[in-house]
């Protein structure tokens, strides 16, 4: 026993002790201005006495960047601080206060920012630049395990303190400890023993809490050693492997003014009881975890990225409401293993085409409830009231915070499977990993790849609340704080500082892990763009080096893409170059491009005052819906160019893709205009991927049922839907589509249904009954719509029947049929776009509604639509074609098109849509004589000419 009362490691099982009483509460920094101080100031060196008082700071105005280099906002200091000492007191951990608190002056550095530091630290570039006198590294590193504050006075001495304001430490963690990347946390195990370790740099102290009783017994206190990288770590033993565990961590918290002692899962868990209470050591390559349809089902290969479509899917919406499945699988994992109604639906999209499915958060969140006997469901039959009254979503929401559902962005644990997933039972320790690689089997097992929803820009909570884990390891590190201390919240919850070294590692070591752990294929990041560039091109970096002979997948294959949007305090690159749309050039990740999906739809996802605005297949210009009040050559006008915009989209959304637009000249990608910002973006198409849904905001069919005339038929609205859908399928980019969209889903016109419950959320997979009309969706986020959706919802006609979602589904395979019908529909790369796609019929005398795709696989083609001026050679990239047609007819009436560089060639509607499920595609003709092509009403036609 150590001289503390602690059980060192080797000495165990030896005696055990009761672990700590948790003393934390939820805190949160006010936001208030700083403070200013009249009290005596202590002579230099060291402070005698208890000044200023032990209070929490509230604000954090100074950066500590490095060991030696703070930054100082020069509106913090009257007269830019001429004529004031400038200090740092250290209170090495002395508790209460500050008497016998270290006192160090700051020296004023000329030039600003060092090269380099300036990079890293852009938004800082205006700061005041300081030195502090005679602080060594250790010194640092000893004086962030207790309070820091900055302190200006007048100099001599002869004054009080004139500001006292918090201090960020983010940046002199990661100097200080910047060895600390290279380190692998959490339990790694060597002949069936795990060994420990967590980065806890500021903690005081760090003991590990082991649990040979189970989580409600008492713990065996383990002694961990501190490292000289912030790590603290153990060495266990063999009868370890299944045991609960927690880290008692004894740390100065800013918040409080003084040390906290709580306890904590670990960040690395890969394993955790029910609820997520405790940490559970598991070795990963047990045979008990690793269920045969998984290890002996090989992976699916995705040849090239471009080739990716993507289905995504919620692990609910697959099942919960499915009768065809058992119901101790529905809503689990499990049941991606059986042969229910939404595995027979995926085996028919894989046959078709489709190669990956895209599971939203699969990692451990919070929200749900992971014991079925602790969750609510809605207590009325909720089919029972009509489909626009209240009754359906007041009974949703009286349940919400304890029923099943929920989307998942709520990270607790990145590295553990959610237990919410698991059949009931289940959902503690090894149990879950099982199921988890089941469900990846099940998948494998249809031929698809398995894409991961990461959610690393922030997390579920923060400062002592039981949910926060990382803030209660390292206060203030590893969420971003605003000028007053507070954490930003632009992302919906607390904001990551994704810039820090130690939230990177995060990031990079959790793809990796489930890459190699578990065998997917890829990962979709939300908010992508609060990331660094850097961050993902060092996870991009780390896939690469995992080969199938080591780590059972090819990390070259894994295809990282995510949201790419540009908001927020990170907005334009301010506190780093972010990984966002336009920033990712040469890396081949890939970002959602809100460019076509706009054009098509109209308006935008994010302005809910634009939800009947028409876009290019809903009829702007074409199929007024009456509430445009602009003049007609306005609505023209936008048509045209969102027309361009599907040009370009379908194109690839490159950058150096040019063509004449109906500006009256030709225009490259990067040169058109998106809402102020360049329309093309991608170096590569392999960067976009390209849809026109997904889980956020309406679904597809909601979008046409309140964009399309309301007359429209449901015929009509069908043929709309499936058009819209081939934009996505037949463009030179990877593609998504959301779950059930192939279906005519609906979510009842609900806008973001991310807590809305299994009766908002729920997919038919038999196509027997369409899910419009399940009620308003819930008042939270949808009250203010109401008015809008109430007649809307009440409408009969604007159900679908089966007849209709038969022939949807019909329909979307043969657009998966399509995409794979020839190569020259999934080019691959910019050279290839570049010189043999063209996009006839453009320009300023374009008919509104209507868009041509060209490849031409005998000649280079120039943006005209004819032979490139450049004499290189032809690329025959399919054999058995050499050219493909793509004519996308958004009208409601059939059109005529001549393309002038096409006459003599012999074109031919596709065998695919010759014996495809839709007849009018067949009144399809081609004139080889003038090149004309004639294309009826709401259809997409591709024309192949056979070599």
């Amino acid at each position: 026993m150590t001289s503390d009362g602690r059980v060192p490691a080797e000495a165990l099982p030896a005696g055990t002790m009761p672990a700590g009483t948790l003393q934390a509460e939820t805190l949160q920094a006010e936001a208030l201005p700083a403070q200013t101080l009249q009290v005596e100031a202590p002579p230099a060196g060291t402070l005698q006495a208890e000044t200023p008082p032990a209070e929490p700071v509230r604000d954090h105005r100074v950066h500590w960047l490095a060991a030696d280099l703070l930054a100082w906002p020069r509106d913090l200091l009257p007269g830019d601080g001429a004529g004031l000492a400038l200090e740092l007191w250290l209170g090495g951990g002395a508790e209460p206060g500050w008497s016998g608190a270290r006192v160090v002056d700051l020296a004023r550095v000329p030039g600003g920012l060092p090269d380099g530091v300036d990079a890293r630290f852009p938004h800082l570039r205006d700061h005041l630049v300081l030195r502090p006198v005679g602080l060594t590294r250790p010194d640092a590193a000893e004086a962030l395990r207790g309070a820091v504050v900055a302190v200006a006075r007048r100099a001599g001495g002869s004054a009080g303190v004139l500001v006292r304001t918090g201090v960020q430490i983010g940046g002199v963690l990661d100097d200080v400890y910047a060895d600390a990347a290279a380190r692998t946390l959490g339990a790694t195990w060597t002949a069936g023993a795990p060994s420990l370790a967590v980065w806890a740099p500021t903690a005081r102290l760090v003991d590990l809490l082991l649990y040979r009783d189970g989580p409600a017994g008492a713990p065996t206190r383990v002694a961990m050693r501190r490292e000289n990288d912030g790590a603290w770590t153990s060495a266990g033993q063999a009868g370890w492997a299944g045991l609960a565990y927690r880290y008692e961590v004894t740390v100065h918290v800013p918040a409080r003014a003084g040390l906290v002692v709580a306890e904590v899962t670990d960040p690395y868990s890969v394993a955790l009881t029910a609820d997520s209470t405790h940490s559970v050591l598991v070795d990963l390559r047990d045979p008990r975890v690793r269920p045969a349809i998984w290890e002996h089902t090989p992976v699916p290969r995705v040849p090239r990225a471009v080739d990716r479509t993507i289905y995504e899917l919620h692990v609910r919406d697959f099942s919960a409401t499915d009768p065809s499945v058992p119901p101790e699988h529905r809503g689990t994992y499990l049941a991606f293993a059986g042969e229910g109604g939404g595995v027979a639906h995926l085996r028919a999209l894989a046959q078709a085409g489709l190669n990956t499915v895209h599971l939203l958060p699969v990692f451990d969140f919070a929200g749900v409830p992971e014991r079925r006997a602790d969750r609510r469901e809605p207590a009325a039959d909720l089919g029972a009231f009509p489909p626009d009254a209240e009754d359906q979503q007041a009974a949703v929401a009286a349940v919400a915070d304890r029923d099943a559902y929920n989307w998942g962005y709520n990270p607790w644990h990145h590295l553990a499977p959610e237990g919410s997933y698991a059949s009931e039972g289940h959902a503690s320790g090894g149990e879950r990993v099982a199921e988890f690689r089941t469900m990846v089997g099940g998948l494998h097992r249809l031929g698809l790849s398995v894409v991961l929803d990461q959610v690393h820009n922030h997390t579920a909570a923060h400062g002592q609340d039981p949910r926060s884990v990382l803030d209660r390891i390292v206060p203030g590190y590893y969420h971003r704080l605003d000028a007053s201390g507070a954490v930003v919240s632009s992302t919906c919850c607390s904001n990551v500082a994704t810039e820090r070294l130690m939230a990177g590692k995060i990031l990079v070591d959790t793809v990796v892990h489930w890459a190699r752990h578990y065998r997917v294929g890829g990962f979709r990041f939300d908010l992508m763009g609060h990331h660094t560039r850097e961050n993902l091109v060092a996870a991009r970096a780390a896939l690469d080096a995992l080969t199938e002979e080591a780590d059972g997948v090819d990390g070259r294959g894994v295809y990282l893409y995510g949201e790419g949007w540009n908001f927020g305090e990170v907005a334009d690159d301010r506190l780093f170059v972010q990984a966002r749309q336009g920033n990712l050039g040469g890396t081949g990740i890939g970002t959602f491009s809100d460019r076509l999906r706009d054009a098509v739809l109209g308006g935008t996802a994010v302005d809910h005052g634009s939800l009947r605005a028409q876009g290019f297949a809903t009829g702007l210009a074409t199929d007024p819906n009456g509430h445009d009040v602009r003049r007609w050559s306005e609505q023209e006008a936008e048509a045209a160019h969102l027309a361009d915009l599907v040009r370009l989209g379908m194109a690839g959304n490159l950058r150096a893709f040019a063509f004449l637009t109906a500006q009256g000249r030709v225009q490259r990608g990067d040169e058109i205009d998106y809402r102020g910002v360049p329309a093309g973006y991608a170096d590569s198409p392999e960067e976009v991927v390209t849809y026109v849904d997904a889980h956020d905001n309406h679904t597809l069919f909601d979008h046409l049922a309140l964009r399309l005339p309301p007359a429209t038929p449901m015929a009509q609205r069908v043929r709309v839907a499936m058009l819209a859908l081939a934009t996505a399928a037949l463009s030179q980019t990877p593609m998504m589509w959301h779950a059930g969209t192939d279906l005519l889903r609906s979510k009842s016109l609900d806008i973001d249904s991310y807590d809305s419950g299994d009766w908002f959320n729920a997919v038919d997979w038999s196509g027997r009954e369409s899910t419009f009309g399940r009620g308003l969706p819930p008042a939270a986020r949808n009250r203010h719509l109401w008015d809008l959706y109430r007649p809307l919802l009440g409408r009969a006609d604007l159900r679908p029947g089966p007849e209709h979602i038969a022939l949807a589904r019909e329909w979307a395979l043969d657009l998966l049929r399509l995409r794979f019908s020839t190569p020259l529909l999934r080019l691959g790369s910019t050279e290839h776009i570049l010189r043999k796609v063209s996009v006839p019929g453009s320009g300023p005398g374009a008919r509104p509604g209507v868009v041509l795709l060209h490849v031409d696989d005998r000649v280079e083609v120039g943006p005209d639509g004819g032979p490139a001026l450049d004499d290189g050679p032809a690329l025959d990239l399919d054999p058995a074609l050499d050219g493909v047609l793509v004519v996308v007819n958004a009208r409601p009436d059939d059109v005529r098109e001549t393309v002038p560089a096409l006459a003599g060639r012999v074109y031919r509607l596709s065998p695919v849509q010759e014996a495809g499920v839709d007849p009018v595609v067949r009144a399809t003709t081609w004139d080889a004589a003038s090149g004309t092509v004639s294309v009826p009403g709401r259809t997409v036609a591709v024309l192949v000419e056979p070599s």
